[in-house]
């Protein structure tokens, strides 16, 4: 299936998870479809190339988005978006990498995603695979685990220059101030921006920015304007 902007959203619009996070039903749904449309190397004819980027949704528990961005792209039909969580269906609330073609890590339980993209991109710089890129996308509150901070503080003393995080920000975390995830990466020798969650130039500006020798945050924030 080849979708555009408009027609995957739509798809997102019409699955029937997230029953308890209605709020997060489509709201990362923009840096998502930025990821796949735009930057991704990743062909859904060969999903298990060695040398294919990566995508781990660590924030799990908000996979409509998700779901409908690899629709779109082809690695699973549109109909299965029809009876996500079904007790026969693949497509679960929680995304599982075992049943869903796509799907790299089984998540849901926060906190893990990043430190798998840490343990990733550390284990394909020392495998030779040094143009793989590992994008994992967190949410604002889920930075409020430990486990996120260690992997920040690791990632950024060895360089991981090719690991990418992106903050989905609605303001819903307890730790920190407006305006300062950004920062806590930074300290941590990071390169960072911050940019609109809807705004999908800047978003590709972000996730294409060089950033030789170190990891590279994107701050996708609601606060800031559509695009």
């Amino acid at each position: 299936m080849t979708a555009t902007y408009e027609q995957t959203l739509e798809l997102a619009r019409r699955t029937v998870t997230d029953v308890r996070y209605p709020v997060v039903k489509t709201y990362t749904f923009d840096p998502i479809w930025v990821l796949y449309d735009r930057v991704l190397r990743i062909d859904p004819a060969h999903p298990d190339d060695p040398a294919r980027d990566r995508f781990y949704l660590s924030k799990g528990h908000g996979p409509s988005a998700f779901y409908a961005v690899l629709a779109a792209k082809g690695f699973f039909p549109a109909e299965w978006l029809d009876d996500i969580a079904s007790p026969h269906s693949r497509l679960g609330s929680h995304p599982d990498a075992t049943l869903v073609p796509g799907v790299e890590i089984s998540s849901g339980s926060l906190g893990h995603g990043l430190p798998l993209a840490v343990g990733t991109a550390l284990g394909l710089r020392a495998t030779g695979f040094t143009d793989t890129r590992v994008f994992v996308l967190v949410g604002d509150a889920e930075l409020d685990e430990g486990s996120n901070h260690e992997a920040i503080q690791y990632a950024g003393a060895v360089g991981l220059a090719n690991l990418h995080v992106v903050v989905a920000d609605n303001a819903s975390g307890t730790v920190g101030w407006p305006g300062g995830i950004a920062s806590r990466f930074e300290v941590n020798g990071w390169s960072a921006a911050t940019v609109g969650l809807t705004d999908h130039d800047a978003l590709y500006r972000s996730f294409t920015e060089p950033h030789p020798d170190r990891p590279r945050v994107t701050v996708a924030s609601a606060m800031l304007g559509p695009h």
